[in-house]
């Protein structure tokens, strides 16, 4: 299953629009903030398929019944580019415990890249439901490899994977890997780069998000 935001007319557009501005994207803080708006968006999307619980709450006249969530996910990200749209997500499930992945591509001698994981840090993820968020999915080899990473170690109940701009190849290589994830993406674009960089995409999201890294 992949819902798509910009299937629909909605503020959301806004934001990803903004995202892809060369000109608004010199302004760091307001490039993280649209990540973060996204975020939330996100989060309020995918509570709507979680397990409520009525329960009744005093207020100053009586009481109130009220549907709430009846478990928290577990927010993961891969760094360092997905930490706005990690906080976003935050903001709403703001009991949630996060687990963070640092990955990276490493170029081989055939100018080729594979995708290393240096290190996870995570809470437990037996029987819970876990929301993977990455701003770009390009080939998407490094969020497939990400978490069959934490599938092997971990029962998880259900797998959620977030990203603001997928490629086409990308949601596909995903969808043909992890079968059982429901994928919540912002915009899908048709085109990949030789390097794997997303056409039209945004560029470089970490960048954009922290400055130009060496």
């Amino acid at each position: 299953m992949a819902f798509i935001l910009s299937d629909s007319p909605s503020i959301a557009n806004h934001f990803i629009a903004e995202l892809r501005d060369s000109e608004i994207q010199q302004d760091s803080m307001r490039f993280r903030r649209n990540m973060e708006r996204l975020g939330e968006i996100f989060a309020f999307e995918i509570s709507k398929g979680m397990n409520f619980v009525e329960t009744e709450f005093e207020t100053s006249l009586g009481t109130a019944p009220i549907d709430i969530l009846k478990e928290q996910p577990v927010l993961a990200t891969i760094l360092r580019a997905g930490l706005p749209l990690h906080q976003g997500m935050l903001n709403y499930f703001d009991k949630a415990d996060s687990a963070f992945i640092a990955a990276y591509r490493k170029t081989t001698k055939g100018n080729e890249f594979i995708i290393e994981i240096e290190y996870i840090s995570t809470p437990s993820l037996n029987d819970k439901i876990v929301i993977m968020a990455d701003p770009m999915i390009a080939t998407g080899e490094s969020m497939v490899l990400c978490c069959k990473e934490l599938l092997q170690k971990y029962k998880i109940k259900e797998l959620h994977i977030v990203g603001i701009i997928a490629s086409r190849v990308g949601l596909e290589h995903i969808k043909a890997h992890l079968p059982q994830a429901k994928l919540w993406i912002g915009a899908l674009d048709e085109e990949l780069t030789t390097k794997s960089y997303i056409v039209p995409g945004l560029g470089d999201a970490g960048d954009l998000a922290y400055g130009v890294k060496e």
